[in-house]
């Protein structure tokens, strides 16, 4: 399966109740470049406590739990005012339902052997003239984010295809764009390890992006 179908294969399949998706490698397999500790913190600490609040969210709303995750945050205003939803409840959907979304395909697109989506890179050749060229510039986007956030790589409204970051756990769903690739920069994901050379953890992650 190509990574450009990550929305079919993965995001349609993301609807309440929610659950925390099992790892397809174990916790100490992106060593060197991503510790096992750090691994095992993210994924059932950060990870699992958004599950937990998105859970939380939506049973309290059992007209949610007809959609899926993604249909929610893309349609967050208009559902919203449609079921009444306070703004703090709003609010709890974009952090928890963004997280969960987030991490989700985070784990998916990285492991520790290469299985490299021919599609995907000659679209990005396509598109930026080399890989190195790519990698570089969202490197640099990443690197660069002030604070918590995401970088990512994605296909928007129209159908062209952007780079961008956002903050906290804001999703590309909530902008109307698809996520193809993304890179969490938040502290939790590489402090242990790396402290605060953030570049670093950038250059060494795409050695365990396992799509390119």
């Amino acid at each position: 399966m190509s990574i450009l179908n990550l929305h079919k294969e993965v995001f349609s399949k993301i609807k309440y109740p929610f659950s925390l998706p099992e790892l397809l490698y174990s916790y100490d397999a992106l060593e060197p470049y991503i510790d096992a500790k750090t691994m095992q913190i993210h994924h059932q600490k950060h990870h699992g406590g958004y599950v937990n609040g998105i859970n939380e969210v939506f049973s309290r709303y059992e007209q949610l739990q007809k959609y899926a995750l993604w249909e929610v945050l893309q349609n967050l205003d208009e559902i919203a005012e449609k079921f009444d939803i306070p703004a703090e409840d709003v609010e709890k959907i974009v952090n928890m339902g963004g997280g969960h979304l987030n991490h989700t395909f985070f784990w998916y697109i990285m492991g520790p052997n290469k299985e490299v989506d021919k599609e995907l890179e000659g679209l990005i050749k396509e598109l930026f003239g080399s890989m190195e060229e790519f990698k570089a510039v969202f490197s640099e986007i990443a690197t660069k984010h002030f604070g918590s956030g995401w970088a990512f790589f994605v296909i928007n409204q129209d159908g062209d295809y952007e780079l961008y970051s956002l903050l906290n756990q804001d999703n590309p769903y909530l902008l109307g764009d698809k996520p193809i690739i993304g890179l969490d920069v938040w502290e939790h994901a590489y402090y242990l390890k790396y402290q605060n050379r953030r570049a670093e953890y950038i250059r060494n992650w795409w050695n365990v992006l396992k799509v390119l």
